[in-house]
């Protein structure tokens, strides 16, 4: 294991502070945690110090950091991973003393735990020895011999994980998702919250257990996880040959859904013709195990990834958006990517319920969609926290003629999520969202947003010239107080007849008459286009 493999651990969520490709290529030969001013004996060449900096002090000047960091360099230490829980952050003075000596310094966030460190480095060592050819295995050759055979009859996950582990005294363990979805779990392990279980995935402080990542072809977003709650339970190289018999299973079962998944596809093509054919509508939801009759819920998403990140997979959106809606118990749906980076779900509303009429069958799964996203999404986006997760619901609509009408409302409100959320954040907004006027706008393109604006507001933009914006300045205030001339010249702290002239003054410039309604909502819309 290199230093530079902590740094794509997103459980970990470290952050490099300073270090070349030299530096990051280093085998990690061992973990040693300290917080001593001088390590020197206690440290062995090609470990990797952790360090929650209590020894340092902003007042003892740069001797005590330069004696810390030179006792790395001399003991060969491969890198540094500085806690920022004590001082808020990683100190300068620790940075520049680190790029002086030549030692990868790496930050460990408040939520990072230690010993999440360390079961990573020292598990991730244990699976690369159990993967060198060895006729030597650490499950018993009647307990590998059964799993083999569970494999190949096609037994549930659920069924191999209890056989994993009966002969260890079936100890709790579950099998998660990077979101906290439960995908098994033995008979020993109690129900484990979807939030809970995510933070216990990522070393949540006071989180417990030993974690192991199942290698297969997915993404952060649909990763599988064992999760032990219980530490030092299953020897580290037998946890390691159950999660490789795990990932072959998921790797079969990959293959078996491969259809589904191209149906999910052709379904978003086709969602992506204006007015496309019902008919090929209806068969293409069949082939998804979707209902050609009944009403539907359309939900839009975008993953977009952080500048570090560019090139990541073109199916985030959709793996993000599958987990998601996975979470949903009795939930029927089918995702497809489309061009772009966007990500397209339908999801059938089950009006067969006992007492339910199609409305109310309708309104309810609707609900429940809404809702669980609004849960689950945050789960889904810290899979990739340093991504932008958005995603846009549409309201519920009869049947399949009435999908293409979904599809655009699921994007103006999924543009809406985009426009108003943070940067690097998840959000999900949804057509009914679209409540106020600055709602409606946000989900507006750009381009058009602009020559709205450009329009309207006209010579107010134009720079160079400072009464432009002093009279921008009065128009928001003289609209955002229901074109009251007193309460505008209070706030603006001016003569009521400054305000007035102000007002006539923008009234020329754009030719609006701020005495009308409709005159006023044009203006009100061009200054919330900015």
């Amino acid at each position: 294991m290199h230093v530079e493999h902590l740094l794509r651990l997103d459980s970990l969520d470290l952050t490099l502070v300073w270090g070349d490709e030299s530096l990051l290529g280093q085998e990690i030969g061992g973990v040693t945690a300290t917080d001593l001013e001088d390590p020197t004996r206690f440290l062995q060449s090609g470990e990797i110090v952790l360090s929650g900096l209590v020894w340092w002090n902003p007042a003892d000047g740069p001797a005590r950091t330069e004696r810390f960091v030179s006792a790395l360099r001399e003991a060969g230490a491969a890198a540094l991973l500085a806690g920022e829980e004590t001082h808020g952050e990683v100190p300068r003075e620790l940075a520049e003393a680190c790029r002086r000596h030549r030692i990868a310094l790496l930050a460990v966030p408040a939520h990072t735990s230690f010993r999440a460190i360390t079961e990573a480095v020292y598990l991730r060592q244990w699976g690369e020895l159990s993967r060198r050819p060895s006729d030597l295995y650490a499950l018993p050759e009647n307990v590998r011999g059964e799993l083999e055979r569970e494999l190949e009859r096609g037994a549930s996950v659920g069924d191999l994980l209890e056989s994993a582990f009966a002969h260890l005294g079936t100890p709790p363990c579950h099998l998660l998702t990077g979101s906290g979805r439960t995908i098994a779990r033995t008979a020993t392990a109690a129900e484990l919250p979807a939030r809970r279980a995510s933070e216990s995935l990522r070393g949540a402080r006071g989180a417990q257990g030993t974690t192991l990542r199942v290698e297969a072809d997915d993404s952060d977003f649909d990763a599988w996880y064992l999760h032990l709650a219980d530490e030092g339970q299953v020897p580290p190289r037998v946890l390691h040959e159950i999660a490789e018999v795990l990932g072959r299973h998921r790797r079969r079962h990959d293959r078996r859904r491969a259809s589904r998944r191209q149906a999910g596809q052709e379904l978003a093509a086709l969602l992506g013709i204006p007015h496309a054919d019902t008919n090929a509508l209806e068969n293409a939801l069949s082939s998804c195990g979707l209902p050609d009759r009944g009403g539907y819920t359309v939900v839009v998403a975008s993953a977009t990834p952080a500048a570090e990140e560019e090139g990541a997979d073109a199916g985030s959106a959709a793996a993000a958006l599958a987990e998601a809606l996975s979470h949903l118990p009795g939930i029927s749906f089918a995702v497809g990517a489309r061009p772009g980076g966007e990500a397209l779900a339908v999801i059938a509303h089950d009006t067969t319920a006992q007492g339910m009429t199609a409305q109310d069958g309708a309104e309810g799964v609707d609900r429940t969609v809404r809702a669980a996203l609004g849960e689950t999404w945050p789960l889904v986006h810290a899979c990739r926290p340093t991504s932008a997760l958005y995603a846009g619901v549409s309201e519920p609509v009869a049947g399949p003629a009435g999908l293409g009408a979904a599809v655009g409302q699921a994007r103006y409100a999924l543009a809406a999520a985009a426009r108003t959320a943070a940067p690097h954040a998840a959000h999900v907004a949804a057509a009914e969202d679209l409540t106020s006027l600055e709602a409606l706008l946000a989900g507006v393109p750009d381009d058009v947003r602009e020559v709205y604006r450009t329009t309207v507001l006209g010579p107010l933009l134009r720079g160079g010239r400072s009464s432009n914006a002093l009279l921008l300045e009065t128009l928001e205030v003289f609209l955002a107080h229901n074109c009251s001339w007193a309460r505008t010249a209070e706030t603006l702290h001016l003569h009521v007849n400054t305000v007035h002239y102000r007002v006539q003054r923008v009234e020329t410039l754009t030719g609006r008459d701020l005495s009308r309604l409709d005159h006023r909502l044009d203006l009100r819309a061009a200054l919330l286009c900015r």
